[in-house]
């Protein structure tokens, strides 16, 4: 057989990246969706300015591309102040972060993406920083060591996570906003679409829009990817034109469902029903069976099929739910098996 290259809506390309980049709204006023983390962003924004302070440090949580990063550029662009961004598994040594605190300014915002892959380390020099404004580094080893403190600016972490389970509870203690983004309305998905469309230049018209919105999984990321590739579609099949037909076409060829699940959303639930009867099953045994990652699984296909109804999680492991017995097209046989239609 000859082998073909699977497509996953989560896949990022280069040019995807740097477009992604373009599409990024600037301020609240332009960010869609999350409305009750606008607003109160808004206000703790105009309060720290007022008080001409820095803003809090501020924790975002949810799945990945739901905006967290975008928000933490907004959030500076709305302060006025300088961001630096860095990611939980780039901080290896203590030093790493006393380079990058000690060249903030005052009220700059350090970003730090993945914020629970911080060792314990770099974890517990945080304390001190977020709530003093100073950096304990030790110099030397063995009876010669020493500690020297560094005063630092008076500046705001911003962290964004996946999984807010994995992070410690002193730290999660020192932050003082903490949001919890969460899936987007499908009419909240639309009108980003209508809105990278215009940015980018593409012609898509409301019911071509709708349908990518369907098929994303509630995600913007997701949703200006597939805009992207139905544009691709469009220019090869469609002499540029975005209907509802050619959306359709080109999101059905690259195996999204209307559901939105793609091909390993699938593969996932007919491991769980197929090879172990509907579960319960653990999670390192599907992420063997399909040859991906338990991480993958847990933190970017799992949160879509549990809020969809497809997959329960229980303490004994995944359960496969009717509606995704029903989704693939499988009915209860008389031995009480379920079986493909």
């Amino acid at each position: 057989m000859e082998d073909t290259e699977q497509f996953s809506i989560h896949q990022t390309r280069t040019e995807d990246v740097i477009e992604d980049a373009s599409l990024r709204p600037t301020t609240l006023r332009e960010y869609v969706g999350q409305q009750k983390i606008r607003d109160m962003l808004s206000i703790f924004i105009q309060a720290a300015k007022q008080r001409e302070e820095s803003l809090e440090h501020v924790l975002l949580a949810g799945p990945p591309g739901l905006g967290k990063t975008t928000l933490a550029h907004i959030i500076a662009h709305e302060m006025g102040v300088n961001i630096r961004v860095t990611s939980g598994s780039a901080l290896e040594r203590v030093g790493d972060l006393a380079a990058i605190l000690t060249n903030l300014g005052s009220g700059d915002i350090l970003f730090i993406d993945e914020i629970h892959r911080l060792s314990k380390s770099i974890s517990e020099a945080l304390y001190p920083a977020m709530e003093d404004y100073a950096l304990d580094v030790v110099l030397g080893k063995g009876p010669s060591a020493r500690t020297i403190r560094l005063e630092l600016p008076k500046f705001t972490l911003i962290g964004a996570t996946t999984r807010m389970s994995l992070l410690t509870g002193p730290l999660r203690d020192r932050f003082g906003n903490l949001f919890h983004l969460d899936f987007y309305t499908s009419d909240e998905i639309t009108d980003i679409v209508k809105r990278a469309s215009r940015i980018l230049s593409i012609s898509v018209d409301n019911d071509a829009a709708e349908e990518i919105a369907r098929r994303a999984r509630s995600t913007p990321r997701i949703a200006n990817r597939l805009l992207k590739r139905v544009r691709d579609y469009a220019q090869v099949k469609g002499q540029g034109a975005g209907n509802f037909d050619i959306a359709r076409a080109a999101l059905e060829s690259l195996g999204v469902d209307m559901h939105g699940l793609d091909d390993l959303d699938r593969r996932i639930l007919r491991t769980i029903i197929e090879k172990f009867g509907g579960g319960p099953v653990g999670l390192n045994t599907i992420a063997a069976s399909i040859g991906e990652e338990m991480e993958t699984i847990e933190d970017v296909y799992e949160p879509f099929l549990m809020q969809k109804g497809f997959l329960h999680r229980t303490s004994r492991g995944r359960i496969a739910t009717d509606l995704a017995y029903e989704h693939l097209g499988l009915r209860e046989g008389s031995d009480g098996h379920r079986k493909i239609v």
